[in-house]
């Protein structure tokens, strides 16, 4: 009986209320105190809104007659992959040490930044974080194909003469300084999220399925002026791509900034990099984007004829007034779509269009693949007429199914919906066959 409650208590929200002064020497007035406070930004969840950002405001008024920080940023929540709370009476907690251990702090860090927009909760999934495990690879074998191509020695002195820059060149420094124009709006705009996002897309997308790609001719070729010339483009976007990517992934990025030519100071204290305006260049961003049109559409043509990935087939170009972009590119071309240089034709017009060829569109430009040299043309029409047959019984049972008032009452929205996409993705796979068909002269 003889209890009583302990007068000397306090909120558990006081002390963390005096954290923006009471750690700078306060009361006392402080070179930390006068230099640090009060702040720019403070960051943290929504959830303790009132029971901290608030409580600090009032004590930072009450006791220094400023308030700490002029800019509040809140993140979400992170949650299961169902959207759910983590607790452990659910069992789904995820935790940060096992998800590093298995996938690395950086593929972790990076997808907590770019998982959610400002202020939303987030649904950690894993698959992400793998999948932004595998970008960080990328990022890694990338790294080492520049650096080990790099003599003994060999020092970057800058980039070269503009007259030196090949259209791939003018086309990755173009996009290099946009990405650093917007990257920093979007950060200094609290959009971290998105900025992330536009670095990923650039590196894995832009840099290394395309320049990288295109970069191997002259790397791996017998002119060694142009082989400097790369190494130099090849270096300076990488140099930039690191120091953009720091924030997001410090640890992959300060091993390779390590490895890279004359780096003396460690990348945590290298200066941010600054757009340079004069390198973009709109018209190399078309051509390029052109070119690359071309090859995928030349790409996918491959594949549906499951044409073999090592064959290098025959290709006629009717260019127009693009002759001049295609011709230069006709090495890149050539080696981007598999196509055998010898037998690739670029003319601005054709008098006549070939019989029994593939016809694709890039923009105003026509590319034509003769059939003959890509497939065995008996054997693909022998094909395409028992794949048509197949889908022929697939079409007309899923008709009949849907044809059915029965089932069409009973069973669920769902269910028919379903089968009606089916349908239509049947009746999509016939006109593709039909039209196959019908280039082959079956």
């Amino acid at each position: 009986t003889n209890i009583r409650q302990d007068e000397d208590v306090l909120d558990t929200w006081f002390s963390s209320a005096l954290w923006p002064f009471s750690t700078l020497g306060w009361p006392d007035d402080t070179e930390d105190l006068r230099y640090f406070y009060p702040t720019t930004v403070m960051e943290t969840g929504y959830d303790i809104l009132f029971f901290w950002v608030a409580r600090m405001i009032m004590m930072g008024l009450e006791c220094t007659g400023e308030i700490p920080f002029r800019i509040v940023y809140l993140h979400g929540l992170i949650r299961d992959e169902k959207g759910r709370k983590m607790s452990k009476s659910l069992g789904n907690v995820i935790d940060p040490l096992e998800v590093i251990e298995q996938y690395g702090a950086d593929a972790l860090r990076f997808t907590l930044l770019t998982g959610s927009t400002p202020g939303n909760d987030m649904k950690l999934s894993l698959q992400r974080v793998e999948g932004n495990r595998n970008f960080a690879n990328k990022l890694w074998n990338a790294a080492r194909l520049v650096i080990t191509n790099l003599p003994d020695g060999w020092t970057p002195d800058g980039l070269p003469p503009a007259e030196k820059l090949t259209l791939s060149d003018r086309w990755i420094l173009s996009r290099l300084n946009r990405l650093i124009a917007e990257v920093t709006r979007l950060i200094e705009d609290f959009q971290f999220g998105e900025a992330g996002r536009q670095i990923r897309e650039f590196v894995w997308s832009e840099y290394c399925d395309w320049y990288l790609e295109m970069s191997k001719l002259r790397l791996y070729g017998d002119d060694e002026e142009a082989r400097d010339a790369v190494r130099r483009v090849l270096v300076h976007v990488l140099d930039n791509v690191l120091r953009l990517l720091h924030p997001y992934m410090p640890f992959i990025t300060e091993e390779i900034w390590g490895h890279l030519p004359a780096r003396r100071t460690p990348l945590i204290v290298a200066p941010w990099p600054q757009a340079d305006e004069t390198l973009v260049d709109e018209a190399a961003e078309r051509d390029m984007a052109l070119m690359m049109e071309a090859v995928r559409a030349i790409r996918n043509a491959r594949a549906e004829y499951r044409v073999e990935p090592g064959k290098r087939i025959e290709a006629i170009i009717a260019a127009g007034d693009k002759l001049g972009v295609f011709d230069s590119q006709r090495r890149e071309m050539a080696f981007l779509a598999h196509l055998d240089e010898g037998k690739l034709r670029i003319e601005a017009e054709l008098a006549e269009r070939p019989a029994q060829a593939v016809t694709l569109t890039a923009g105003t430009v026509e590319i034509f693949l003769p059939l003959a040299g890509m497939v065995d043309i008996e054997a693909e029409r022998e094909r395409i007429r028992r794949e048509i047959e197949e889908l022929e019984k697939d079409i007309a049972r899923t008709e009949k199914l849907l044809s059915n008032e029965n089932f069409l009452r009973k069973a669920p929205r769902q269910v028919v919906e379903k089968e009606r996409a089916k349908l239509a993705d049947y009746q999509a796979r016939m006109e593709k066959l039909r039209e196959m068909q019908r280039m082959l002269g079956g």
